[in-house]
């Protein structure tokens, strides 16, 4: 855990600032945008990148990606820079929470898996990279984007305690342990041998 230097009244304002932020469904609104019609009702019915794919439009994935993360690392960023980093930290949760259970969508949101990349390539870019490579050589492996995330998570830990002072540890626990939440449906899937690959309905 980080020193607690803010006021608790400056976490209450990055709480709010980053699950605003994370709430913003970047898929749903892209895909209306650009005509790819109710993404609700394609695939998976999730709001993230993997189901903006399923669409066939591999540009409205890419910006789904981009900009799911980006409000990840933007949540971050902006708390360190106003406030300091218990206030980053509390804002990166708080991003990822907006992501998964968004007020604006009755709390029904995406799995979280790019914001989750973003955020921890803004507080510390070592641990971002290391989430991103095991995400994609794990992907790349199986060809399952909910096997990628699960490395990912998992392995997010490990790479906090090799890589940095741990003092985001707790969080990493935090933010494994939702993401693995969020994929409950996915890990029976795995298990069935029914979750599909990359690009596929």
């Amino acid at each position: 855990m980080p020193l607690i230097d803010s006021t608790q009244p400056e976490l209450l304002l990055w709480a709010a600032m980053g699950y605003l932020l994370g709430s913003i469904p970047f898929g749903l609104i892209l895909a209306k945008i650009m005509g790819l019609g109710n993404l609700r009702q394609i695939g998976s019915g999730n709001i993230g990148a993997t189901n903006v794919l399923r669409t066939g439009n591999k540009a409205a994935a890419a910006l789904t990606l981009l900009f799911d993360a980006a409000k990840g690392a933007v949540a971050v960023l902006l708390a360190r820079a106003f406030a300091g980093e218990d206030a980053a930290q509390i804002a990166a949760l708080m991003a990822f929470l907006g992501h998964c259970y968004p007020v604006w969508l009755s709390f029904k949101g995406g799995k979280g898996v790019a914001t989750f990349l973003g955020l921890w390539l803004a507080l510390d870019w070592r641990v971002g990279v290391a989430c991103c490579l095991t995400w994609l050589v794990a992907a790349a492996i199986w060809r399952i984007s909910s096997i990628g995330s699960l490395a990912a998570a998992a392995l997010s830990t490990t790479w906090i305690v090799v890589l940095t002072d741990g003092s985001t540890f707790v969080l990493g626990i935090a933010l494994t342990l939702l993401v693995y939440w969020r994929h409950n449906a996915n890990v029976a899937r795995i298990k069935a041998g029914t979750e599909p690959k990359i690009g596929k309905p």
